[in-house]
């Protein structure tokens, strides 16, 4: 293993507040680093450091001559006019098959490497950048907070390239699963200094777990010992017969000393106040199109969430996940079509602009509290506020010196307190740690109300989600399964367009060839894929015969499951009819068979997708066979 970078003597603050104090690290080849830490404690401004955004009061950076470092570039460095491979071309100086080449390990192929970059998503605009900064072919990466600009599909295509990524890489992330999937190596960042630990960042948590366990036990000995030599000062201090004993009693309690536990990660708890509990019906969304007076981003969306769902609103960037939160919250007016919100509920909704229209003379506690619920206590709201990262005299700044992230950490902890029975956010852990993000994900678990959310953290929505909505190729459809059905079944499309090898105008590259390799590919010399043995007589007979039973199989069950799931419907409808004519009345009876209903419609359209997809995997192996 080599040394690729020694940091050393890292001294840096912000006026009187210390963020590195004559800290050090030695980063080697092989090291995959997740970077973890609190809010503020220095793992962005480290990154900067790194690689030269950022002046340090004094460091020491000992590069090795073989140090290739790239990282991904906030700014856009491509025109909206430049196609993809010109872009590519322009920027790296790689040859056009090159560029095409690693542009295919982030799904980008064919026609859309032809394609003006203005007329791409953001999600694969920035795939863009990341084979920009890929093709400089650097041995050191450096990613701060990927998880808060890829969507889920990118996120995961990024995911796999780090996992087979021969070089190193540092990883800024709250992420959690993002960072035990590709990192071996874990940098905490705290009080000044820095902790490179060889192993997973959950490895790591249980190590410091057992630190810490180690030194409370140590700090009880030290107090139990101390209260036992007091006893004897106390008791015999004033007699002359034991003076001197008594004095080197004294003398004992004040070398005695425990040892200080550092503010641990994982500690945060976060209790939200919980709402009047609802029953029944909280949206009903019938031919919704979605969208601006110039473009229509989504239509013919058609649904109905029950109260207490929290609802993950899913997909690529730039495909309306917003757009669909801002219209439902009424802050978007509708293109076509209608929603309902249930009886007298109370809607929050915590977007990133919110808190500009906060006044900036109005302090954090002053915020919150005019936020919170009439009958939520002063102590409610300093324990919400510190779990904000808002403790002792920080309830008192003014929000108008507070940062963007701590302004939007205010928001979110005001919204939280207002017992709103829906909570609709937009990106809420961008500006948290991810202890805090954990935290966060734990309380709207708990919490009874009704929630919906777009985020790209798979931590927090793998905690927090009981329903999927995908927003995708203007269609707002709910996903019949789990969550993580869910980002297996893009685990696999991503597998499957990383199998297939890229073309560029016509000239086919070998997956793993690189540059002066020896099954380097050109356009003359393409390996062949080896050709399956063909089935020929009875064992052909008998294949088709198999898989044309299997088909019918499939279909008559697609059939059954449609009929089935259209009479839970109507069973529903009917349900629902009775509800939404007089919510007054509701009977605990008709509730629970309205909801055993919903989730027996649920579970056979999960059944149903599975059918279909077997019954596709049939025809096309039969397809094969013809």
């Amino acid at each position: 293993m080599k040394t690729l970078l020694q940091i050393s003597n890292l001294n840096k603050r912000y006026g009187a507040r210390i963020i590195f104090d004559d800290a050090a690290v030695t980063i080697c080849d092989e090291h995959k680093i997740g970077v973890i830490g609190r809010n503020g404690a220095g793992k962005s401004t480290l990154c900067r450091i790194l690689t030269g955004e950022e002046e340090a009061e004094s460091v020491l950076l000992e590069p090795s001559s073989e140090l290739k470092l790239a990282y991904l570039e906030q700014h856009d460095a491509f025109k909206l006019d430049e196609t993809v491979i010109g872009f590519l071309e322009r920027y790296t100086g790689r040859a056009e098959w090159e560029c095409g080449k690693v542009a295919g390990q982030f799904a980008l192929k064919g026609a859309m490497l032809e394609k003006p970059i203005g007329e791409l998503s953001g999600g694969f605009r920035t795939r863009v950048k990341l084979t920009a900064m890929l093709l400089k072919e650097p041995n050191f990466l450096i990613l701060d907070e990927p998880t808060n600009y890829l969507d889920l599909r990118t996120l995961i295509l990024l995911e796999h390239f780090l996992q087979e990524y021969e070089g190193a890489f540092m990883i800024v992330s709250h992420d959690r699963e993002f960072l035990a999937r590709t990192c071996n190596q874990t940098l905490e960042v705290e009080n000044g200094g820095m902790t490179l630990y060889p192993g997973s960042v959950g490895e790591y948590l249980i190590f410091k777990e057992e630190q810490k366990q180690q030194v409370v036990a140590f700090n009880k000995g030290v107090v139990a010992k101390q209260k036992q030599l007091q006893l004897f000062v106390d008791r015999f201090g004033a007699k002359a017969s034991k003076a001197t004993q008594a004095k080197s009693k004294m003398k004992q309690i004040e070398r005695l000393k425990t040892i200080d536990i550092a503010h641990q990660l994982g500690n945060v708890k976060i209790r939200i106040p919980e709402p009047p509990e609802r029953k029944g019906l909280a949206l009903r969304i019938e031919d919704l199109a979605i969208g601006y007076p110039d473009k229509t981003v989504a239509k013919k969306i058609g649904m109905d969430i029950e109260q207490g769902a929290h609802v993950a609103v899913l997909g690529d960037n730039g495909q309306g996940k917003t757009t669909f939160l801002r219209t439902i919250s009424d802050d978007l007016k509708p293109l076509a079509g209608d929603f309902r919100w249930g009886n007298s509920l109370q809607i929050a909704t915590y977007a990133q602009h919110v808190y500009a229209a906060i006044r900036p003379e109005t302090t954090v506690y002053q915020y919150m509290s005019q936020k919170a619920a009439p009958e939520v206590m002063r102590q409610e709201i300093l324990n919400l506020a510190g779990s904000f990262l808002f403790k002792g005299d920080e309830v008192d700044k003014k929000i108008g010196v507070l940062s963007g992230g701590e302004r939007a950490r205010a928001c979110l902890a005001g919204m939280l307190l207002s017992k709103s029975n829906v909570l609709l956010l937009d990106e809420p852990t961008n500006h948290l740690d991810f202890e805090t993000v954990e935290a966060l994900g734990n309380a709207l678990r708990r919490f009874k109300g009704t929630v919906f959310f777009v985020s790209h953290d798979r931590t927090f929505v793998n905690l927090v989600a009981t329903e999927i909505i995908e927003v995708n190729n203007g269609q707002v459809m709910r996903y019949p399964g789990t969550y993580e059905e869910y980002v297996y079944y893009l685990e696999k499309k991503a597998d499957e367009e990383g199998a297939e090898a890229p073309s560029i105008s016509g000239i086919h590259v070998a997956a793993g060839a690189s540059p002066g390799s020896k099954n380097h590919a050109t356009p003359s010399a393409v390996p062949a894929k080896p050709a399956a043995p063909k089935l020929t007589g009875k064992a052909l007979y008998e294949a088709k015969k198999e898989l044309e039973s299997e088909k019918r199989k499939m279909q008559t069950r697609v059939k059954k499951s449609e009929e089935t799931i259209e009479q839970l419907k109507k069973e529903y409808e009917d349900a629902n009819k009775v509800l939404l004519a007089d919510g007054a009345n509701w009977s605990q009876e008709l509730y629970t068979k309205h909801s055993q209903l919903g989730q027996r419609i649920k579970d056979e359209e999960a059944a149903w997708a599975g059918f279909v997809a077997k019954a596709t995997e049939t025809d096309r192996k039969l397809q094969e066979l013809k």
